[in-house]
């Protein structure tokens, strides 16, 4: 598999993995943004100031006041010639979310249709999928979240919506995403989570991770209710929904 470092600047480059998006690239990106991580904790790398992962490329970013392309480039290049370990750091996060509520799954019907399934194959075949959060982007907290089942598999919307619901969950191509702010999007609804994406109370507003394995569990609307007036309380326990690798 080819590798490219491609300039960003003065304070930044790339390096490509490839051009597709697949789980073997993304988990090249992902291991070489945890091999750097280290690599910082051990006081290596110097002036180097972030890495950003990508679907399939990783940007480095540095301060040219105290480094450059030219030093940190085959620094890294060594990491990736001796060998990624695959990452295994990441958590294993269960989203409740509730697909009953038409006002919440307003494209269920269609998606079901389109796909030949009933509607409740559509969302038994969303819970079983294997997901993982990729990258974010979009907006702040805003995960894309490949690994749908392949049978649910379809374009964006034809026409997106001027404004999707925060915290609704959406399948498009092989993806599902929950959107973190009402926002427009051209997903296809199928059901909504009481939990916020981002949330600026939180010590760390973002909640999703790169690198996250994902489940969806469903709950009715009375289990949606309750857990949403926690979570505008601040008082929902949030380690209830993580598992550490």
């Amino acid at each position: 598999m080819s590798v490219r470092y491609l300039s960003c600047g003065d304070t930044a480059f790339t390096i490509e993995f490839g051009n597709e998006i697949s789980p073997e690239i993304n988990a090249r990106v992902m291991a070489l943004h945890a091999a750097i991580g280290r690599a910082r904790t051990a006081g290596e790398l110097a002036g180097l100031v972030e890495t950003v992962p990508t679907m399939r490329s990783l940007m480095v970013t540095y301060d040219p006041l105290e480094t450059s392309r030219h030093t940190l480039e085959p620094a890294i290049e060594g990491m990736i010639e001796h060998g990624l370990a695959a990452d295994s750091a990441g958590r294993d996060v269960a989203i409740p979310c509730c697909y009953d509520d038409p006002e919440f799954a307003p494209d269920l019907a269609e998606v079901a249709e389109r796909t030949g399934k009933p509607t409740e194959q559509v969302i038994a075949n969303h819970l079983a999928s294997a997901f993982k959060v990729y990258v974010l982007g979009f907006m702040p907290g805003l995960a894309y979240i490949a690994g749908l089942d392949p049978s649910l598999v379809l374009p964006r919307r034809a026409e997106p919506r001027v404004r999707v619901p925060r915290s609704s969950v959406a399948i498009a191509m092989d993806m599902t995403t929950i959107y973190p702010f009402d926002s427009p999007g051209g997903w296809h609804l199928i059901g909504r989570t009481p939990l916020r994406m981002f949330d600026q109370r939180r010590e760390q507003p973002v909640f999703l991770a790169p690198g996250d394995r994902l489940t969806f569990q469903r709950i009715d609307r009375p289990t949606f209710d309750g857990i949403s007036r926690e979570v505008e309380a601040g008082s929902f326990d949030w380690a209830t929904l993580i598992r550490e690798a």
